[in-house]
Order: C-alpha cells, then structure tokens, then sequence
C-alpha cells in the first residue's frame, strides 16, 4: 500500500463443512455440517492469530490480520452460529470480513492511517513552530544587543572627535596655536 505499509488478508478459509452444509439433505446433516463449518473457522482463526503477521520485522501493518469470507451466506452462518464470535476473533487479532464488509474495512483503515499521518504532522508542525520562534526571538535579541553595540560605538566616536575637533582646549587648536608659536 502507500507509504510502504502493509495490510495482511487471508483468503485461505475452507468452505469445505459449509459446502457439505449447503447439499446436505436433512437437518441433522445441516447441523453436523454447520457445527464442523464454525469449527473450521475457529481453527483457522486461532491459526492466523498465531502466526502474528502484524509483528513481522518488514511489514507496516496495523496490529490485526484480514479474514476475508468470500460467501456471504457462510459468514452469515457462522454468525449466526455464534453471534460473538467477531468478538472473539478481534481479541485474537483478526477481523473477520466478508465480500460486502471488505472495502469498507480496508477505507476504514486507511481512513485511521492518514489521521495519524495528519497527526503526526500537526505535531512535527507545531515543534517546528516552536523551533522556529525562538529562532525570531533570539535573532531579535541579537539585534538589540547589536544596536546597543552600535550606539556605545556612536558615542565613542562622538567623544573622540570632541577631543580632537571641538571644545574648549581640542587637539586641532592646539595644534593651530603649536603652528602660530
């Protein structure tokens, strides 16, 4: 995905019980089959949960994997089977997706990835905001330690031409009057 992240789906489930669920004959069948169908999907549940893709080293994956159904009518009846077994699943890891949940599972975490992106850039803003004004506050300091130097700079100047050029006793008639003896 962009931004070199990662989302794992699994599309391995078997839909062998729920096949043999779907031609079975009597209801007996159908609640062996059902019963097996659940099973397999708790199995392959815990098996996905075990293999913790979301903490591989190179993967950027959120902290859960994708157990995608590809029949509707399955993963209704797994629900319907066992109505907190979405529950179960996300506690193991994994989310539990169907044809119809799919895309609107993958926007939502897409959705969650550009918030913290934005969040994370808010942040990096607002440091380098900070940054930045005490880079205009120690800039103005600068300035004013510099007109002060300047001004102190002026007033030396002034006091030497003073002496040198005017006043009472400056070095210029001195010298006029060393030039008239």
């Amino acid at each position: 995905l962009p931004d070199d992240k990662h989302i794992i789906i699994d599309s391995k489930m078997t839909l062998l019980a729920y096949e043999q669920y779907s031609s079975a004959e009597s209801a007996e069948e159908q609640e062996r089959f059902a019963k097996m169908h659940l099973d397999s999907l708790k199995n392959h549940i815990d098996e996905l949960s075990k293999k913790k893709y979301h903490s591989a080293e190179k993967l950027i994956s959120p902290d859960f994997v994708i157990l995608f159904m590809p029949l509707e009518p399955a993963f209704a009846l797994a629900f319907k089977l066992k109505p907190d077994l979405f529950q179960e699943a996300w506690d193991k890891n994994v989310a539990i997706v169907s044809p119809t949940t799919l895309l609107a599972t993958l926007r939502t975490v897409a959705a969650l990835w550009k918030q913290d992106r934005q969040e994370k850039n808010a942040l990096e803003i607002a440091k380098r905001g900070g940054l930045l004004y005490d880079k205009f506050a120690g800039l103005l300091k600068d300035l004013q330690n510099l007109g002060e130097t300047l001004g102190a700079a002026q007033k030396a100047h002034d006091e030497v031409v003073k002496k040198v050029s005017e006043g009472r006793g400056n070095l210029i008639d001195q010298v006029e009057e060393l030039k008239t003896l």
